[in-house]
This record gives C-alpha cells, sequence and structure tokens, in this order.
C-alpha cells in the first residue's frame, strides 16, 4: 500500500472521529478512538438479539413442521408410528 493511500485512509478515519492525529515534528502520529465503534456496537447488539430470536422461531416452526409431516400419509391423516 503506497504511503499516498495510507494518508488517504488516515484522513477518511479522522473525518469519521475513529482516529485523532497529533503533530510530532513532521510525523503525524494518530490514535484510535474507539467511542464511536461501540456506539455501533451497541447499536448492532439490538439487532442481533432481533435476528437470532426470529431464526431460533424459524427453526423451532420448521422442526415442528417436518414433525408432523412424517406422521402424515399422503391424504394429510396421521400415522401410527410405533
Amino acid at each position: 500500500m503506497s504511503r499516498t493511500a495510507v494518508s488517504k485512509h488516515l484522513r477518511v478515519l479522522a473525518e469519521a472521529e475513529l482516529v485523532t492525529g497529533r503533530k510530532v515534528g513532521r510525523e503525524t502520529r494518530y490514535r484510535l478512538n474507539p467511542e464511536p465503534l461501540q456506539e455501533l456496537k451497541r447499536w448492532l447488539s439490538y439487532y442481533e438479539r432481533y435476528w437470532d430470536n426470529k431464526l431460533y422461531a424459524l427453526k423451532h416452526y420448521v422442526e415442528t413442521d417436518e414433525t408432523a409431516s412424517t406422521n402424515e400419509d399422503s391424504f394429510g391423516s396421521l400415522k401410527v408410528v410405533e
């Protein structure tokens, strides 16, 4: 990766306030600002729980439906399972 590309990436990260820069002589030293990422993590965790619950409900529905259909013959009446 070229020095120019790194500089552009760091500029974008600084504009997004994900890093802060500090001049030390001719260099600029960057430091991670984790707060915006922590905020994003909290926001995403809501959706993670939401989709975990939805997928669990879907799994339960499919497994229940499979159990019911294995106990039915082709006319929809229940088979005797011994």
